[in-house]
């Protein structure tokens, strides 16, 4: 397994003088994601990441690029290093039906892409359901959160270079924290890990993401049915178009004492 950070000598240079020291850096890595079934191998995509998680990164893709519906439908996840780079092979059950319509472009992302290889309008507009809950969240729990997650984020906090993405409970626990070079990828592992808990209800939890919002984030967070969706930083306009039409809470630049709320905000008691 390739290790998610690195060191580096680098010189510093400041106006009082020049140091030489060592620095630690965020890993970024290739990892193809292919899918087994029927015997076959289907190569699906090469995704620029920070190593670890790499199962619940595949798995996550998978569903969110609506390949697969269900966890259920994966027997296993094998990873295995190769001279290249890392491979993750998603075997699916034998009842499994995947939508391979889904992969007729070649899915290559960068760490800063999340919709790189997809080549007409149409491959941006996945079917998604609108989210439908009766869960809350109190203003007073949405300004404590980014100190949690700012808490957990043991890979930033060393290195200063990377996107963080948690789920968190109508109750404000943090259930699942990811961290990776590309927001896109931090939000499939988060995914990735809910959809294998069965004990997780994603129709009444928040996703926050420790940068800005764009609406690949939305779609990924929409095609999971997670029905609050916030942002450190600023929304994109399209971001909020999709939160809109898919009934999703947007909040955007969520502070420890303020934020803004885009989209359906009678889910949110401000009093």
């Amino acid at each position: 397994m390739i290790n998610a950070v690195v060191s580096t000598h680098v010189m510093k240079v400041a106006q009082n003088g020049i140091t030489e020291t060592d620095d630690v850096l965020a890993t970024e890595a290739p990892l193809q994601i292919q899918l087994m079934y029927e015997n076959i191998t289907q190569q699906i995509s090469v995704t620029m990441r920070t190593p670890g998680s790499d199962s619940s990164l595949a798995t996550g893709f998978l569903f969110t690029e609506g390949i697969i519906s269900s966890y259920k439908e994966i027997e296993f996840v094998e990873l295995t290093e190769t001279p290249e780079g890392s491979i993750a092979t998603v075997h699916l059950s034998a009842t499994s039906q995947p939508q391979l319509k889904q992969i007729n472009r070649s899915f290559v992302s960068t760490a800063a892409c999340g919709v790189c290889g997809k080549t007409s309008m149409e491959d941006i507009h996945t079917a998604i359901s609108k989210i439908n809950t009766t869960t809350t969240f109190h203003a007073e729990e949405l300004f404590r959160l980014p100190e949690t997650l700012h808490q957990q984020q043991a890979l930033f906090n060393t290195t200063g270079g990377l996107h963080a993405a948690g789920l968190f409970s109508a109750k404000g626990e943090l259930l699942i924290l990811e961290e990776d070079i590309g927001r896109h990828n931090a939000v499939d592992k988060v995914i990735g890990s809910a959809i294998k808990e069965p004990a997780i209800d994603r129709s009444t939890c928040l996703l926050l993401l420790s940068g800005r919002a764009g609406f690949e984030l939305i779609q990924k967070a929409a095609m999971a049915g997670i029905p609050f969706i916030a942002s450190i930083g600023a929304p994109s306009s399209m971001a909020v178009d999709m939160a809109t039409k898919y009934n999703i809470t947007l909040i955007g630049f969520l502070k420890a004492q303020r934020f803004n709320i885009y989209s359906l905000p009678e889910r949110i008691i401000c009093k």
